[in-house]
């Protein structure tokens, strides 16, 4: 079954008319095209099948190639490909053929690069895919995005000397209430595998602007970065990737998964945070080329 050719892009990217920093945003996990393949296998409801995707995170960051930033989104669900998985971890409980791996927890949770689960580890399928769908599935979706990131990056820093990536997402608010109490009032979380994907002096510029725009962050936890900030973070070469976690209920009905009036208000304050921390960025490059 050809996908791709069929029914859907693998991503939308929104490039500015014209680069002004090295930044470059990412979404993920909000694609809500739900295939009508996808829809016909699934046995959950059309509701349920969307409560593990990042909803409307592409919206909240529309503004970045106004900003002179690149924005490139999923246009298919994580329930359909995880793109914030690593190409191999494949699930032998939901696609035929594949070997037991017994050293992945993402995996034997049923959140490997083809889910077998959804939010609170509801079952996706009845049966199992077969491993040629599953392959096709990555050929189609998961190669695309990933080698386009991986341009993107490459020409942010070949031009400017150094790549950030923004890898957006949005966590269920209960996440934050089962963290430690510390930390139970974040509304942003930050993630950079403690410290390995990115600067410390750039993650703290994002979180002294979130801060000074009345949003409260906290780094690394619940979340410290998953497959794409840990694949595309490098600080010692001058890549750099943050992993950026909004609490859902700030801006949406997360049951319903349909957009609150502070939606718009949220918006806002991202983009006065992107628009200063692109602005420095800006900054900085413009002193050492001098």
């Amino acid at each position: 079954m050809k996908y791709r050719s069929l029914e859907t892009k693998p991503y939308k990217l929104i490039e500015p008319v014209a680069l002004l920093s090295g930044i470059v945003v990412a979404s993920p996990h909000s694609g809500r095209n739900y295939l009508s393949s996808v829809k016909e296998q699934s046995i959950l409801d059309p509701t349920t099948l969307r409560s593990s995707e990042d909803a409307f995170v592409d919206e909240l960051m529309d503004f970045a190639p106004a900003l002179g930033i690149p924005l490139i989104c999923s246009e298919i669900p994580r329930a359909f490909v995880d793109l914030n998985r690593a190409r191999d971890e494949l699930d032998p409980a939901i696609i035929e053929g594949i070997k037991p791996n017994r050293q992945n927890p993402r995996v034997i949770s049923g959140l490997g690069v083809i889910p077998r689960v959804v939010a609170n580890g509801k079952e996706i399928y009845s049966g199992k895919l077969s491993k040629e769908a599953a392959i096709e599935r990555l050929e189609n979706f998961w190669d695309p995005y990933h080698s386009k990131l991986a341009e993107l990056l490459d020409r942010a820093r070949q031009q400017f000397g150094y790549s950030i990536l923004i890898d957006t997402h949005s966590m269920p608010h209960e996440a934050i209430l089962n963290a430690s109490s510390s930390f139970r009032t974040s509304q942003i979380v930050l993630g950079d595998r403690y410290g390995a994907t990115c600067a410390p002096e750039i993650i703290n510029d994002l979180i002294k602007l979130i801060s000074k725009n009345g949003l409260r962050a906290s780094r690394n936890v619940p979340f410290s970065g998953a497959y794409i900030v840990q694949k595309y973070g490098s600080p010692g070469v001058n890549r750099h990737a943050i992993q950026l976690e909004i609490d859902r209920s700030i801006y949406m009905d997360e049951r319903k998964i349909q957009k609150l009036e502070k939606f718009h208000e949220l918006k806002n304050k991202l983009q006065s945070i992107m628009r200063d921390f692109s602005q420095i960025h800006t900054c900085l490059t413009s002193i050492a080329a001098e």
